[in-house]
Parts: C-alpha cells; sequence; structure tokens
C-alpha cells in the first residue's frame, strides 16, 4: 500500500435530505472515481443514512453501483445495529464495521474527508 494519502477521500455521509444526497453525495462520489479526480473513493454511512440506504431501492441502485465501479463503502455498525439495518446492509455488499476509531485515524492523517 502507498503511503502517499493525497489521492485518498473519504466522503462522510450523515445527511438524509434526498435533494444533497442525489445532488451532491451521489453525484460528487462517482463522479470524483469516474473522473479520476481520486484515485480512491470510499462512502462512509453514518447515523440515520444507514436507515434510508436500507428502505430506499434507488438508493440501493446507487449503492451498487458505487461498489461495481470500486468505490468503496462502509457503515458505521453502532448506527446500523441500533436502526436495526445491519444484515441488510451486509448483504447489499457495504462493510459494516465500529468506524470511530477509524474516522478519527483518517482525520489524524489529514487525508481529504468530506462530511456531508
Amino acid at each position: 500500500m502507498s503511503t502517499d494519502t493525497s489521492g485518498q477521500l473519504l466522503v462522510l455521509w450523515t445527511t438524509t435530505e434526498r435533494e444533497t444526497v442525489d445532488n451532491m453525495v451521489f453525484l460528487y462520489t462517482m463522479n470524483s472515481k469516474l473522473r479520476g479526480w481520486w484515485e480512491e473513493v470510499t462512502l462512509l454511512i453514518w447515523g440515520a443514512t444507514a436507515r434510508l440506504v436500507a428502505e430506499d431501492e434507488s438508493i440501493q441502485e446507487n449503492i451498487k453501483g458505487f461498489l461495481e465501479k470500486g468505490i468503496r463503502v462502509i457503515a458505521c455498525r453502532k448506527c446500523a445495529e441500533n436502526l436495526g439495518v445491519v444484515e441488510k446492509l451486509e448483504a447489499m455488499g457495504i462493510e459494516v464495521f465500529y468506524t470511530g476509531e477509524f474516522l478519527t485515524e483518517w482525520m489524524k492523517s489529514k487525508k481529504a474527508l468530506l462530511s456531508v
């Protein structure tokens, strides 16, 4: 693994506001990968967005597309447990784990972070 972190982006997705999800979170995340703006793109599902992903078929289709394009999709296990959606997220191919330490290490490393 390269020690150069300049090509890595983490999108921290916390909003359930659909217009923002469709026109910012999903648009920028996909274009970041397709257009090569970032070498590695990770989408972190945090909070109420876990339920939104588990319940909304059009969002599930977007997530499927991200995974197919090589975007890493992860979710906070504690949030998913609280909302009762762990199994549904895992069945979609989303990595579900306790992400507090992951997020802290990401920020301490000064890698790119976009929080929406």
